[in-house]
């Protein structure tokens, strides 16, 4: 692993996935392959830019302040109240 720089995006856990199939501009399709290179210099494991595309989204949706704010408030208003939990009771 490479020490003079850091990426947004860290070292690729291990997870389960789903295949989803979405279009890019070439543009956008040649900077993430050069993302990829990159990383894979960085982190010393190859990778390609379909690998990084999950993490690079999760990554983007956990700083996003509007997204965890509207997600909170749609929890609030989609999710039933749970209910209260039972406290043991001394006799």
């Amino acid at each position: 692993m490479s020490t003079n720089r850091q990426l947004r995006l860290g070292p690729l856990p291990k997870t389960e996935s789903v295949k989803l199939t979405f279009s890019c501009s070439a543009t956008l399709k040649a900077e993430l392959d050069r993302y990829a290179a990159l990383h894979a210099q960085t982190y010393g494991e190859a990778t390609d830019a379909l690998a990084l595309i999950p993490h690079m989204l999760e990554a983007f949706m956990a700083r996003d302040r509007g997204f965890k704010k509207g997600l909170a408030e749609y929890r609030r208003h989609a999710a039933p109240p749970a209910p209260p939990v039972p406290t043991a009771t001394s006799t």
